[in-house]
Formats: C-alpha cells, structure tokens, sequence
C-alpha cells in the first residue's frame, strides 16, 4: 500500500463524518489524481468479504464501515450504556488528584473553590482515582488508578504534560499561585505569604476542622453532595471512554 493511500486510511479511520477527495488532498498536500489512486487502492484492499471493514461512498464523500456480516455483533455492542462524559467539575477535579496526589478531598475543595464531594465519588465510582492513605489531619487521599493511565494513554503519571506548557493570563497565573501556595501551606500546616502577603483566606484551625470532619464523613460513609457546584455541562475534553 503507497503512503497517500495509508494515510487516507488514516484519516477515514479517525474522522467521524465522510471525507471527499478536495478534503483528503488539502489534508494530505498532494494532487486530486494521488488521492484517486490511494482510494482505489483501498477498496481493493477493503472489499467485501475481505476484512472486518469496507470502504463505502456516501453523503458526496469516503467513510470506512464494518462489513455487512457484522452488523448484527455491532448493534449488540454499541447497543450497551456508555460512559458519560466528565463534567468539567469533574475533570477540573481529576486534573487536581493526577498533579498534586495524594490529595484530600479538602484540600481539593480549596484549590477549587467549591466541594469536591461529588466529583471525587462520581471519579471513585468510576474507577479513574482510588484512596491513598490519609492526610496529617485524617481525611482521605486520593490518587489516581491504572485505568487512569490507560484512558489518557500513559505509561506512569510522569507523562503527564508539564504545567509549564499552559500559558495561563496573568489573572489566571496570580489567583492560581494563591490557591496553590494556600493548599501547600496547609500540608505543612502553616500560612504561607504571596508577595510579602498572607495568602490563606482561611485560619488554619479551620483548615483543621474542616479536614477532622471530611475524616468523620468518609468513615461514616455518608458523603454531602454538591449539586448544585456540578451543574456544569459535559466537558468534550474529558469523554472518559
């Protein structure tokens, strides 16, 4: 099989509409006549009777469909509940457990802003994050699970992109600096400053108290929801497949 044909194999596979041959040659950066021979060439090798696929024409354009034979097995598949999608609380959550973890469920909280209740046991009843031991004051870690990693494609959590490749504005930069220089002041159970500033909005006894009761909740098994925090449309983002 030539490489034009390859990758408009390629780019049929991944795209979820059908594909016509101008789409294809500007994609690919070569002539209408390269991109006739390589679909010629592929439903040679897609023919019915062939393989598991067939290369079908339809809606003015190319898409690769399963072989008559296997319709019946594909409903039955595709006939299964899917996993929704991550709410962005709960991928603003899950993003929280993958780079600071272990982390509690308070200390969540505060980077957020908001409860973090139901997020963490949407993830946990997911399988995407599991319990890590507990924090100084008692309350439950999080870290994330080995379905985690085959999700987002990584060997260990070391893949994880660097935090330096985001390119917050300078809004963003400085209230994030202060809710993380919160939340590691915390761990060590002191007040950290930012530019010469108290930068913990809360007392530390509060801190405490609010992490004793977070251990009281997670042994008693009752967890408070947060609704009304995770009202937030499903994030394409974050599908958890």
């Amino acid at each position: 099989m030539n490489q034009p044909a390859k990758m408009i194999e390629a780019l049929l596979f991944v795209s979820p509409q059908p594909v016509n041959e101008e789409e294809l040659a500007e994609a690919i950066g070569c002539e209408p006549e390269e991109v006739a021979a390589g679909l010629e060439e592929l439903a040679a090798a897609w023919a019915e009777g062939e393989r598991g696929m067939v290369l079908r024409q339809v809606a003015g354009g190319y898409t690769l469909a399963s072989a008559p034979e296997n319709d019946e097995a594909a409903r039955r598949l595709l006939s299964k509940p899917r996993t929704p999608p991550l709410t962005p609380a709960q991928a603003e959550t899950l993003a929280i457990v993958a780079y600071l973890q272990p982390v509690s469920r308070p200390e969540i909280t505060r980077i957020r802003g908001v409860s973090a209740d139901s997020a963490s046991g949407t993830l946990l009843e997911r399988g995407l994050i599991e319990e890590s031991g507990r924090s100084q004051f008692g309350a439950i870690c999080f870290r994330t699970t080995d379905l985690f990693l085959r999700l987002f494609g990584l060997s260990s959590i070391g893949e994880l992109p660097p935090i330096s490749e985001w390119d917050p504005s300078p809004e963003e930069q400085s209230d994030l600096r202060e809710r993380l220089m919160a939340a590691g002041g915390a761990r060590l159970g002191e007040a950290p400053t930012v530019d010469g500033e108290e930068a913990m909005q809360e007392p530390l006894p509060q801190i405490e108290a609010e992490a004793e009761a977070d251990a009281e909740l997670d042994e008693s098994g009752e967890v408070e929801t947060d609704a009304d925090s995770e009202g937030d449309q499903p994030a394409n983002a974050f599908a958890a497949n």
